[in-house]
């Protein structure tokens, strides 16, 4: 929004909008004459878009400090059992609530170069919100295990008090896979995380992280 701000001047200035801009925000607060953006139509807008709502309590309702189990089927065989381990988790809100940071700290068992099976210490962050514009929950991720950042958008169902996000990871150069993660929050104090990936047109579970807060069982 602050980019948004200092560009705003210079913005009512500009030549009419486009018809391909005709149902963007700023084209919906043109003014009558000559089409250009009007400034205090477009702050009233950024304003309203800036404000909190249900959605962003819904996040802020879980912060605090977790501990989570988790389990990863990684193994071909599908009647292998699945790796798991433990870890901590840390969720904060941010920007006068508009955001919520999740820092995760664990170890697991992976493969070495040698492939052989070590223990490796886990860090991960995500960040979360919902955007106003977009109407949707956006979220990131980063980890120690790569250099990426993956990014999400997902939706929320009060009913099953479900938040459901989508999206794709590339592990592998070329190697894309849409991921699908449902993440349940039955009460103040549980939630659980199911990850799919979709590998060939078919979608199947490999992971499973539940968190139980800090204190509570």
């Amino acid at each position: 929004m602050f980019a948004t701000l200092i560009a705003l001047p210079s913005f009512a200035q500009s030549p009419a909008a486009s018809p391909g801009m005709a149902t963007s925000p700023a084209a919906a607060a043109a003014s009558a004459s000559g089409g250009q953006p009007n400034p205090q139509e477009m702050m009233k807008q950024m304003i309203e878009m800036s404000k909190l709502n249900e959605n962003h309590k819904l996040l802020a309702s879980m912060d605090g400090n977790w501990s989570y189990t988790i389990k990863f089927w990684m193994n071909p065989d599908p009647n292998a059992p699945p790796q798991q381990s433990k870890g901590t988790a840390t969720r904060k809100s941010i920007m006068g609530g508009r955001y919520s940071v999740m820092d995760v700290s664990g170890k697991m068992q992976m493969p070495g170069e040698d492939g052989k099976m070590k223990d490796v210490q886990f860090k991960g962050m995500g960040l979360e919100g919902y955007d106003n514009v977009k109407q949707k929950f956006v979220a990131s991720w980063i980890d120690n295990m790569g250099t990426g950042i993956q990014f999400s958008e997902g939706t929320y169902d009060p009913a099953t008090k479900t938040l459901t996000y989508t999206s794709e990871i590339e592990m592998m150069p070329g190697m894309k896979t849409p991921v699908r993660e449902v993440l349940k929050v039955p009460d103040k104090d549980h939630m659980m995380l199911e990850w799919y990936e979709n590998r060939g047109g078919q979608e199947k579970k490999t992971m499973e992280i539940n968190y139980t807060r800090a204190g509570k069982k």
